[in-house]
């Protein structure tokens, strides 16, 4: 069998051109809408949220690249075409604004966060917080990510089963609390920095239990925090409110260079500053949704690679021989690839849309299967294989890999992900050498929106340098 994989010509291809975008009413009623998925709604919008990755590739398998299914709210169409992804990615906010509007984050982030917002109020908020994700900024978060991967590392066991993902959560929770907060390391006890700081290493760790699952189902067609989610956020919210009232208070605030005193400076181009609230709904925003999917990239990346000899050989030799940055984003990407994080994104048409054979009515919404877009034979081919080097002469492209989504919608925190993603990959592969604490695959589980190892990415540490 790995002889014939080897024979696998991974430089990749197109995939075959397909019409897609704004079309009128009168080409819209000429072109069929797309198959539905043949199950009761009920019964759909279960399966799609306890078991979406079977479900988007059996219906994948059946219908092909576009098909529809029934939504709690609404019938969605999703689609897995570069040429579709483009349509939607470079459409304007009118004609195709976000769906995070409807996002299962909206009752936990509020309604006011660069993450949920859409219109003027999301372009608002995107331009107050692009300063802290510049260049500059996350050059000076290199050496505080180098010294949170350093710290952990050391902690680690010797020859016993753990699980990467919490250790790769407690890295950057520790780095984004530092770049929000301006505090290097764990915060002091007693300040609401460390109690903010605990409530949401708990609740991460909570959200993994079941109880958390009937969470999510009670909260999908409700925009307010509902059940166990409202009791959870009330623990989180308090030590958020406490952090805002304190650094409001400083005397030294226009000094600072942390996120939270520059949003506090930050007005509008109409001299508008932020509320408490949707200082609250940024803050819970760039915690909880930028530590916990790069801890689940990193803790995917070492899911496949301890199971991909090769990839982990090469990757380690690199790495120790002073020359891996190319490996290094070699595995990044392939890593983002095969199990993205974030495995479906979307934009509502709010005009008639084509995708391929088919056409939409306005105010659809149209999924986009990271997943099912980043496993496709004609772009990727051996797609289930785990194999770094097929970027080896290769760029990501813009709308065939799209992890961090893209057009006006792209995460603003991508650079600082990749960053951390950079060093602590590179810290890990020469510092640490692993195996998997089982030598079967870890499958996919779904948490919220995010997809995440099953066990945590259980790995054994043979030994460690330094």
């Amino acid at each position: 069998m790995e002889a014939l994989l080897e024979r696998v010509d991974l430089t990749g291809g197109a995939a075959p051109p397909s019409p897609a975008g704004a079309i009128s009413a009168e080409e819209a009623a000429s072109l069929p809408e797309p198959p539905t998925v043949p199950l009761a709604r009920h019964l759909q919008v279960l399966r799609f949220n306890q078991r979406q990755i079977e479900f988007v590739f059996k219906a994948q398998r059946k219908l092909g690249d576009v098909w529809g299914m029934r939504a709690y709210r609404a019938d969605d169409v999703v689609t897995s075409h570069p040429d579709h992804v483009r349509s939607l990615f470079t459409a304007t906010p009118e004609d195709a604004p976000s769906i995070t509007g409807q996002s299962p984050l909206r009752p936990i982030l509020g309604p006011n966060s660069v993450l949920t917002a859409i219109g003027p109020r999301h372009m608002r908020q995107r331009k107050l917080l692009l300063p802290p994700f510049h260049g500059e900024a996350i050059e000076r978060y290199a050496e505080m990510i180098c010294d949170a991967a350093e710290r952990e590392i050391d902690r680690w066991p010797i020859g016993e089963p753990l699980a990467l993902a919490p250790r790769m959560q407690a890295i950057t929770l520790d780095v984004i609390m530092a770049g929000i907060f301006g505090i290097e390391g764990k915060p002091e006890r007693g300040t609401p920095e460390h109690g903010l700081r605990t409530a949401v290493r708990t609740l991460v760790n909570l959200s993994t239990w079941k109880i958390a699952q009937l969470g999510e189902l009670l909260n999908i067609a409700s925009d307010e925090p509902v059940g166990p989610t409202k009791l959870a956020l009330s623990f989180l919210d308090r030590p958020t409110y406490q952090v805002i009232a304190a650094r409001r208070d400083v005397v030294d605030l226009g000094e600072r260079r942390d996120i939270l005193s520059m949003l506090l400076q930050a007005t509008t181009e109409d001299g508008e500053t932020l509320t408490d609230q949707e200082l609250r709904d940024e803050l819970l925003t760039l915690v909880l949704a930028g530590h916990e999917t790069t801890a689940n990239s990193l803790a995917w990346a070492w899911e496949r690679l301890v199971r991909a000899p090769d990839a982990h050989d090469r990757l380690r030799d690199a790495v120790r021989s002073g020359h891996g940055a190319d490996e290094i984003e070699r595995v990044i990407q392939e890593a983002m690839r095969s199990r993205p994080v974030i495995p479906m994104i979307g934009r509502r048409v709010k005009v008639p849309w084509r995708l391929g054979d088919y056409a939409v009515p306005p105010d659809t919404p149209v999924l986009m299967s990271i997943l099912l877009l980043h496993h496709r034979e004609d772009l990727y081919p051996d797609p289930f294989a785990f194999r770094p080097e097929r970027w080896e002469d290769r760029t990501p492209g813009t709308y065939e890999w799209i992890p961090f989504g893209g057009g006006i919608r792209r995460c603003l925190g991508a650079a600082l992900a990749m960053a951390e993603q950079r060093v602590v990959l590179e810290a890990m592969a020469r510092r640490l050498d692993l195996v998997a604490a089982d030598p079967e695959p870890e499958h996919a589980v779904h948490r919220n929106v995010t997809m995440i190892p099953s066990r945590g990415a259980r790995v054994v540490v043979r030994s460690r340098v330094g």
